[in-house]
Formats: structure tokens, sequence, C-alpha cells
């Protein structure tokens, strides 16, 4: 027989209210207010699509390259070596995200910028993994975040200028200065950049990427991008992966994915009748 004493109850009721205000509480993101919304009015127009000037960007490489320390600098001989003898290594054969910074410094594709309350959205073409999220709401770094292909980057706004600070990159994700020539960034990664408009169709991404495991000094480097407003230049999508598969039909008629069959080589082989 359970007997009730009303003082181990009370004490019970007391521990059970100090130990919920002790938690936490949960960080809500806000509802934007018709004023959030008004505010983007007044930042920059980046609307359109921007697409990356290449040549420039081969041209900082030779001009500009980024301070590699003893281990990092032969490796990149080595896979320059490579290329140069026709067997480059293909550093995002993988359908992995680029990550960063290989996204805003060696992008073959256009990217395209979204303003909501709170968040600028980067969006890539390629193989629908480009997706960069850039909070602008005033939140810090988390103390502890998860490593990521692209990171934690929060940013804010100086004038016209978009300044961006990222961490939390994976130390898999390479410091490129080609899709055959880079370097795992090996971790401690942080990359600090200042967007903003030198023309009425033309973006600067200055940036700043500090690599201690593989740079000697933090590089400072930009990268220029040109809008098109054509709907024909507009985003396609793209899957990296379907091209590993052909269009076929299961044993139920449906029309399905079949994975391609390769060669020791890697080449793919035709599909089986």
């Amino acid at each position: 027989m359970t007997i009730y004493n009303p003082l181990i109850a009370a004490c019970l009721a007391l521990w059970a209210t100090a130990a919920v205000a002790a938690e936490p509480a949960e960080v809500l993101n806000p509802a934007p207010a018709p004023k959030d919304w008004a505010a983007i009015a007044a930042l920059p127009d980046w609307s359109g699509v921007w697409v990356p000037d290449m040549s420039d960007q081969a041209r900082q490489i030779k001009t500009n390259p980024p301070p590699w320390n003893s281990k990092a600098a032969q490796e990149v001989v080595d896979l320059t070596a490579a290329e140069k003898a026709g067997h480059p290594k293909g550093l995002f054969v993988d359908c992995l995200p680029n990550g960063l910074p290989a996204l805003m410094l060696i992008p073959h594709n256009p990217l395209e910028f979204i303003f909501s309350p709170g968040r600028v959205l980067v969006l890539g073409e390629s193989d629908g993994n480009r997706l960069r999220r850039i909070f602008t709401d005033g939140r810090a770094h988390p103390s502890d975040p998860d490593p990521t292909f692209y990171g934690h980057s929060i940013g804010h706004w100086e004038g016209d200028t978009l300044v961006v600070d990222t961490v939390g990159v994976l130390p898999e994700t390479y410091l490129a200065v080609s899709e055959s020539v880079g370097v795992s960034n090996n971790g401690d990664l942080h990359v600090i950049e200042r967007l903003h408009l030198t023309a009425p169709d033309t973006l600067i991404d200055d940036l700043t990427i500090i690599a201690p495991k593989v740079l000697t000094a933090a590089w400072k480097t930009s990268r220029l991008f040109y809008r098109h407003r054509a709907r024909h230049d507009e985003i396609g999508e793209g899957v990296c992966l379907q091209g590993k598969f052909a269009e076929g039909v299961d044993s139920h008629g449906d029309a399905v994915f079949t994975p391609l069959q390769y060669s020791a080589d890697g080449s793919p082989l035709p599909p089986k009748p």
C-alpha cells in the first residue's frame, strides 16, 4: 500500500520545477514581420544569375598563388605534373559537394543569391548540393559546430558590402586552384569574405582564407562574377549522380534508373539488352 506523504510530494514538485527552470530555453527563429521584408528593399540588388570569370580565376592563381607550406607545395607540384601528363586527379568527380572555399574560389557554374529576413542563400547550379546559408540575424557561431561541407556562415552588412565569416568546415574539403590541383584544408579552416558590387553587373568576392594546416599565412584573393538576367541563363537542375544511371523499365513496367556498369578503367559499359 502506498502512503501519501505531503512533505515528500512537495519536495518532488519543487525539484521538478527547479529542473525545468534550469533547462535553457529553446531559441526560436521569430516569424518575419512586414518591416523585416521591407528592410530587404534597402539592400543592394543582387538578383539574376552570376557567372564566374574563369579567366580571372586562372590569372589570380598565377599572380597571387596560395602561400602553401612545404608539404602542401609538394602535393601541388605533383598534382600539376600529373595534370600536364594527362592524368589529372579530378578533385570533384565523386559527386560530393565542392565545399568551401572551392565553391567561391574555382566556380565554373553560375551562382544565385536569394535574400530573406535573417539570411542570404547562395545557390549553385552544378550538382544540386551547392547550397550555402549565410545567417544575417545577429547570431554567433556555435561554440562547437558540427563540421559540414560549407561550414557555418554568419554575415552582416557594412553599407552595401556583405561581410561573411565561416568556420566549421569539414577538413576534407579542398583548397583548390583548379579542378585537378588542390589539397585538403585538413582542419581549422576560417574563411572571411567581403562581397560587393563594383559595377551594376559586376560582383567581387574578396576572400581571406586562413588554413593553418596547409598555408603559412592568410591568403587574400578575390573572385569576379558577372550578372546575366536573360531567362535562358537561369540556373537549371543539375544532378551529379544521374550520369551513373541509365533509364530503364522494371518488371512491373515502371520507369526506373538502372545503375550503369563500369570497366576497369572507369569507362561506362553499354547497358545490357
